[in-house]
This record gives structure tokens, C-alpha cells and sequence, in this order.
């Protein structure tokens, strides 16, 4: 999903836009998330853009896309950039020091 989110259109609310866009990348999500998973894969992924217009986009977290857009808003921007695109994920397994360390149980502060 590559797409510029104009919101000062005549005669239409501009949180409604606002809501409107967010709805359209919410959609987006989970019609992408539902598609079924190919071999190897563990999750579908998103790479994430965002900015005024697609030349100053610059690429950005997916968790924080929704506040970025009310950022945005806030300051009064006229419109946003938003692009989208899933990717395959797949899990990594946690460094085994950390797990190690909290299951010994050699704390020598209770002794």
C-alpha cells in the first residue's frame, strides 16, 4: 500500500479524513495478515514509510505509524504519505545467556 492521504478536501470533516486513513491502513493490515503463511515463514512483517510526501518519506516502525499520523495532524499538515508493504518475518530465538543467568539461581545477595 503506497498512498498519499489528502485532508483538507471541501466538504468533508477533517477528522473523519483522518479517521478514514487510519481505517484504510488498519484494513490494509489485516487483509495482509490473513492470507495464508508460505513454508518457513512465521509472520507477515511490514516494512513502513512515512512523511509529507512520498520524496520525504523516511522509513519508520509499524508500531508507531498511528502516532506519527496524529503528530502529523496536529501540526496541521495538509496531507501524509504512507507506504505499507508486507514482507516475510521469522522469529529469531532469544540469546540463551539471559534465560541461564535468571534460572541458576546463584544470586549472591540472598545468601
Amino acid at each position: 500500500m503506497r498512498k498519499t492521504f489528502l485532508l483538507n478536501l471541501e466538504g468533508k470533516n477533517r477528522d473523519r479524513l483522518v479517521e478514514a486513513s487510519k481505517h484504510d491502513i488498519r484494513k490494509y493490515v489485516k487483509r495482509e495478515r490473513s492470507r495464508a503463511l508460505p513454508a518457513g515463514v512465521d509472520f507477515w512483517d511490514f516494512d513502513c514509510k512515512f512523511g509529507s510526501d512520498e520524496a520525504t518519506a523516511a522509513v519508520v516502525h509499524f508500531a508507531t505509524l498511528m502516532n506519527l499520523i496524529d503528530t502529523a495532524v496536529h501540526e496541521g499538515a495538509e496531507q501524509f504519505y504512507v507506504e505499507v508493504v508486507t514482507k516475510h518475518g521469522h522469529r529469531s530465538a532469544r540469546p540463551q545467556a539471559e534465560g541461564a543467568e535468571a534460572a541458576s539461581g546463584d544470586d549472591e545477595d540472598f545468601e
